[in-house]
């Protein structure tokens, strides 16, 4: 295959690359402030639809929302996101979400039945956004500062991860803490995901290690011990991701080149 992108490279740094829910099309964003989209056509050319260009605005991550009628993009320094609406062709500015004391926003995580934004704040903020309006619904809490967290498949449950390695699991519904463990041997904490089938939790840490649980042990102990421990990274895991078949779980490493494992 040619490579995607083959009709507008970026001229900086790619942060996000991801595929639309529902139409052949790849989205690539990044460092050069900007946004493309290409359909993708197999082995042929893969012609661009647009690129958005969001002035004196690096990216720092994108997605498409779920029903991918949307882009949302944060940037590396700001306070302020972007939505794209795909629909009807406009880029709406997001200056300030009113309730959220956050000097910049970069990580989000948008709940898999489309109704809630999740933003990571710093010192431990996690902010509850209506996907809808973008407004605040409510704001919890870790001890720490929370480095990645993830939606369980039905959106009823947060998973989130702080830099002290300790996992905290949210009820989305009431915003309370039901439960919160220690990822084993976790210096610092890096990435998180959960299955889509709800079976398993990955958690990634700064030394390389991926942690493998079972999601009832994790609902239950408070030192749940790994159904595996994934060693193959020497350098700090920064993704983990599990196939839609809950058959593969991808690791990887952006500190060295072709550190991705599938375990």
């Amino acid at each position: 295959c040619l490579p995607a992108n083959q009709e507008r490279f970026a001229k900086g740094k790619l942060v996000t690359v991801q595929f639309h829910p529902s139409a052949q099309v790849v989205m690539t964003a990044g460092h050069d402030r900007s946004v493309s989209l290409f359909q993708v056509r197999n082995l042929s050319l893969n012609p661009k639809i647009q690129s958005i260009y969001l002035e004196s605005f690096p990216i720092y991550k994108a997605r498409f929302s779920v029903d991918g009628e949307q882009v949302i993009a944060t940037g590396t320094h700001h306070r302020m996101f972007f939505v794209y609406d795909m629909m009807a062709g406009n880029i709406i500015p997001i200056p300030k979400v009113r309730g959220v004391e956050e000097k910049f926003l970069r990580n989000f995580e948008l709940s898999p039945d489309g109704s809630f934004m999740l933003l990571i704040g710093t010192s431990g903020y996690l902010h509850l956004l209506s996907m809808k309006t973008k407004e605040l619904i409510s704001t919890m809490k870790v001890n720490g500062r929370c480095t990645a967290s993830a939606f369980t498949p039905d959106s009823s449950k947060i998973y989130s991860y702080s830099k002290e390695g300790e996992v905290f699991i949210w009820d989305v519904r009431s915003r309370k803490c039901l439960h919160k463990f220690e990822d084993e041997g976790s210096l610092e904490g890096k990435c998180i995901a959960v299955s889509k089938n709800n079976q398993y939790v990955a958690c990634g840490s700064s030394s390389g290690v991926v942690n493998l649980y079972t999601t009832d042990v994790c609902l239950k102990e408070n030192h749940p011990k790994p159904a595996k421990a994934i060693m193959n990274l020497v350098t700090s895991a920064t993704c983990v991701t599990f196939n839609p078949s809950t058959e593969i779980l991808a690791v990887a490493s952006r500190d060295t080149d072709e550190a991705v494992k599938l375990v």
